[in-house]
């Protein structure tokens, strides 16, 4: 039997479309939440390779990484746009290609039960949803998680790094642009003239990797 190859690329916006109950404003109006250091404290990613791979793979996978990255520049063949990036790439070829997807989503909610999250955001988040807005997370977050993490919010729509799969296994390849800087900022700019051409919206992120995503929103405020 021929294996099917990888899927076709996705949306990079999942929308759950609008929670039951939900009164939309007349005045259209979107909240857009960074996930990382502004949901939650601390960095999902490698928690979430942590309970993977384990800590100790991770941690070398995480030093290979940021070697070829440097190679990889110093030789004009980057992995990814930037050195962060090319990291970020390299460390996902060697920790999660070959994964099945259930065992990332077990994984996932694992993560899910450890989170700390940053109460004020997730009260701005619960009043916007509460006062009828589109509620979007934007984050370098890898798809096969973030949703999962996110279960039991009202978030309508999730813009996250899209991993590649093939066969129900990931390949360790991203299926498009690290949602971060001013990827994200692209995504989101295309996201607001879909969703909110004329306002208001609302942005929560830290400094300085989310500057360019709050310089597009009406309100920003930078945690």
């Amino acid at each position: 039997m021929v294996s099917p190859g990888p899927r076709p690329f996705r949306p990079l916006v999942a929308s759950r479309g609008d929670a039951p109950g939900r009164q939309r404003p007349s005045t259209p109006g979107v909240a857009i939440f960074d996930f990382d250091d502004t949901l939650i404290a601390g960095d999902s990613l490698l928690c979430f390779l942590d309970h993977l791979a384990g800590p100790l793979r991770t941690r070398l996978a995480m030093v290979a990484a940021a070697a070829g990255a440097l190679a990889g520049h110093a030789t004009g063949r980057p992995a990814g746009a930037d050195f962060p990036g090319s990291v970020k790439a390299l460390l996902l070829q060697a920790t999660l290609a070959g994964v099945a997807v259930p065992e990332a989503h077990a994984a996932a909610r694992r993560v899910r039960a450890g989170l700390t999250w940053r109460q004020p955001q997730r009260d701005a988040l619960l009043a916007h949803a509460a006062a009828g807005r589109r509620i979007a997370v934007a984050s370098g977050a890898l798809d096969v998680y973030l949703p999962i993490l996110l279960e039991g919010l009202p978030v309508d729509d999730i813009l996250a790094t899209p991993m590649e799969v093939s066969a129900g296994h990931l390949t360790g390849r991203l299926a498009a642009d690290n949602c971060v800087r001013r990827a994200k900022a692209g995504r989101i700019a295309a996201y607001l003239a879909t969703h909110a051409p004329d306002g208001p919206s609302w942005g929560y992120g830290n400094r300085p990797s989310d500057l360019p995503m709050l310089a597009l929103v009406d309100h920003a405020t930078i945690v």
